[in-house]
C-alpha cells in the first residue's frame, strides 16, 4: 500500500495561499486507488504528479467531511473521473451533510458515479481481498467529521486522524501502526484541530511505528515541521515525519 500526499497544507491562510498544496492523500492498495479529502487544486496536483496517477483510475473518492480545504475539488474531480458523465465510474464515500441541505457535491453530478455511500460510525468497506477500511466514531468537529483505519488481514497498518479537537480514547480509536495526523496549529487553541501539543499527548499514551504529521497551518509550517518532527522522534523514540507535497510512503 502506497500513499501519496498531493497536498500537506491546512488551515485558511495556507490553504488560499497555497503556501502548501491542498490536494489530499491517494492512497493505492495494489488493486485499487483512493483519492481522500480533494481539496482547492487536487485536479491539478493529480495531472502534475511525477507518480504516474491516472484520474481514471480512481476507484472511491472519499470525503471525511465537508469543509473547502477537504471538498473544494470534488466535482471536479467527478466530473473528470466519469468524463463528463459519459463513463460511469467510481464509488463516493462522504458523511450526510455534505450531500443533503447545504451540500458540497453537485447534485447532477451524483448520478454519474457507479455508487455513493453515506458513512456512518463504524462503517466498514471491503476494499479488496485482505484489505479493509473501517471509519472511526464521529470526531470532535464543527461538522461530521470521520477518521479511516485501513486493516490488512484484520491487522491496523494505516490509521488516518482528520480535522478533531483531542479527545478521551483517540489513541485506541487509531492503532494503526502508521499514523497519519492533521497537525494545524503549534500551540493548543480552542479551533477543534489538532496541535502540536495533541500529538506530544497521543505519543506519550501511544507509540506507532510511524507518525505522519500534515494538514499544517501558518504556525506549523513557520516553527519548520521537519525540525518538529526530528525533536519528536528523539523524545519519543518514535519514527516521525512531517509530510512533504508529493511525498510518497510505503505501508
Amino acid at each position: 500500500m502506497r500513499v501519496i500526499f498531493l497536498g500537506t497544507g491546512g488551515g485558511r491562510f495556507v490553504v488560499f495561499k497555497q503556501l502548501r498544496a491542498t490536494g489530499g492523500l491517494w492512497i493505492d492498495t495494489g488493486k485499487k486507488n483512493m483519492l481522500i479529502d480533494p481539496g482547492p487544486c487536487s485536479l491539478l496536483r493529480i495531472i502534475r504528479s511525477k507518480r504516474n496517477l491516472k484520474i481514471s483510475h480512481i476507484n472511491y473518492i472519499i470525503l471525511t467531511h465537508r469543509h473547502l480545504d477537504h471538498s473544494a475539488d470534488v466535482n471536479t474531480i467527478i466530473e473528470a473521473l466519469t468524463e463528463g458523465g459519459f463513463k460511469r465510474r467510481g464509488i463516493l464515500v462522504a458523511p450526510m451533510d455534505a450531500l443533503e441541505d447545504d451540500p458540497v457535491v453537485l447534485r447532477y453530478l451524483r448520478g454519474f458515479l457507479e455508487d455513493i455511500v453515506v458513512i456512518k460510525e463504524g462503517l466498514k468497506l471491503n476494499i479488496e481481498e485482505d484489505i479493509t477500511l473501517q471509519f472511526s466514531r464521529k470526531l470532535v468537529h464543527p461538522v461530521e467529521t470521520y477518521g479511516l483505519n485501513f486493516y490488512k488481514n484484520h491487522v491496523n497498518v494505516l490509521s488516518i486522524i482528520s480535522d478533531t479537537e483531542y479527545y478521551k480514547g483517540i489513541e485506541e480509536d487509531f492503532g494503526g501502526k502508521t499514523v497519519i495526523m492533521n497537525v494545524v496549529t503549534k500551540e493548543r487553541r480552542n479551533l477543534k484541530h489538532l496541535s502540536l501539543e495533541d500529538v506530544k499527548e497521543f505519543l506519550n499514551n501511544r507509540k506507532p511505528d510511524t507518525v505522519i504529521l500534515t494538514h499544517f497551518g501558518m504556525t506549523m509550517i513557520k516553527a519548520k515541521p521537519w525540525i518538529i518532527a526530528a525533536e519528536l522522534s528523539k523524545t519519543y523514540q518514535v519514527n516521525v515525519i512531517a509530510a512533504r507535497d508529493g511525498m510518497e510512503v510505503e505501508v
